[in-house]
């Protein structure tokens, strides 16, 4: 049977077109008959879906294989190069960007040392434009990650406490970006908080595929968290959820970003750890975190430190995981390079200061997607609209 959608038949084919699209990226080729089951939609139906999405250049037959009942199966596999998706990161010291194909693959990618200006991302995304899109693809959406609050209207920043921006500039100074760059018809143009990105493409491409219920925290200048329930983000009422950094869980005399006494970035955040291991930042996370970890196999001062910075993140993890309950932790930014230098201090405060032994111990992981995670997560919420059905490729 055909599934119910939006208002009238135009409404249900661009649902229908959208599930069979979500089941070819979910699943990889799938012949019609595989997609159909998938899908719950009648046979003939995918194949005029399919029929409508070849002529579009979204989908291509591959070489046949044996069908269900022994007769041949041609399936159908998404032709994701000529759609894409940018994503991008505007954070304090350090620019991204991400394209991303319909099928998931990443066509570019790129970071910058940087300013926290937006003049940086504009740049780097006229950049990643000219070479990832130009004439030959089609520009669906653009978002932009930031380590801010951001409203549920998706363009709003209503608190950036570490970066100059207000209100909806960024996402209007985008969008006018890409129009004079000829992106035509013009593409929807997000903005979003950089944990809830990197959650997203954690959730979607890195560590925490395959978990029901993931914690994502970043590991930069700020700290924030992203939180994923069945491969969908969790924002609360005003989309604002996951703002941990400023929990007043830290040192009370230490001063953070926000002004204000004892937040938890204020004690795990990457300044925070330079300070207790007295080295100096380089030009991104990554990089001081690299260096950290050198200096920490020689000496003894930096391990100590490294030990308090981990007693802290362990405490707050441990507080989210009693309001939270996630199945798995992922830990990225700054985090990844020092690995267990954080971790374990980590796990060993997490098992502390949880009450019960009844509670689940949440795995800890490492992000796998390195500092571009936020940018991937961006580009990869960028195609939403298509995998919705709020777009139609085929009109």
């Amino acid at each position: 049977m055909d599934r119910p959608g939006g208002a009238g038949t135009e409404g249900l084919r661009r649902d229908n077109t959208a599930a069979v699209l979500r089941s070819l990226r979910r699943r990889g080729p799938s012949t019609r008959a595989e997609l159909a089951k998938d899908t719950g939609l009648a046979k003939a139906t995918v194949g005029v879906i399919v029929a409508d999405l070849q002529s579009a250049g979204a989908v291509a037959e591959e070489g046949s294989r044996p069908g269900v009942r022994g007769r041949p199966g041609r399936p159908v596999a998404l032709r994701g190069e000529g759609v894409v998706a940018l994503g991008l990161e505007l954070n304090v010291d350090y620019t991204s960007a991400v394209v991303l194909d319909l099928a998931g693959q990443v066509v570019l990618s790129e970071s910058r040392p940087g300013t926290g200006e937006t003049a940086d991302l504009l740049a780097l995304a006229r950049d990643a434009y000219t070479a990832a899109v130009g004439d030959d693809r089609r520009l669906v959406g653009a978002t932009v990650a930031v380590p801010a609050l951001v409203r549920g209207d998706n363009r709003t920043v209503a608190w950036a406490p570490n970066l100059r921006l207000d209100g909806a500039g960024l996402a209007d100074d985008l969008a006018t970006t890409l129009a004079d760059l000829g992106a035509g018809p013009a593409p929807a143009v997000r903005v979003s908080n950089d944990a809830n990105c990197a959650a997203y493409a954690e959730s979607h491409h890195g560590a925490a595929r395959g978990a029901a219920h993931a914690l994502y925290l970043t590991g930069t200048v700020g700290v924030g968290a992203g939180i994923v329930q069945d491969g969908e983000l969790v924002r609360g009422s005003a989309g604002f959820a996951g703002e941990v950094g400023h929990m007043p869980l830290g040192d009370a005399s230490a001063v953070c970003g926000c002004g204000r006494h004892g937040c938890w970035e204020a004690s795990v955040g990457l300044h925070a750890m330079l300070a207790e291991v007295q080295m100096v930042e380089l030009d991104t996370p990554l990089r001081t975190a690299e260096a950290v970890a050198e200096r920490a196999a020689t000496d003894a001062g930096v391990r100590a430190g490294l030990e308090r910075v981990g007693r802290g993140v362990g405490l707050g993890i441990a507080m989210l995981s009693s309001v939270l309950d996630p199945e798995v932790v992922v830990l990225g930014g700054y985090f990844v390079p020092l690995g267990d230098l954080v971790l374990d201090p980590a796990r060993r405060t997490l098992d502390e200061r949880l009450a019960s032994e009844a509670q689940v111990r949440p795995e800890l992981r490492l992000s796998t997607l390195g500092i571009r995670a936020a940018a991937l997560g961006a580009a990869e919420q960028s195609l939403g609209p298509v995998l919705s059905g709020e777009l139609d490729l085929t009109s």
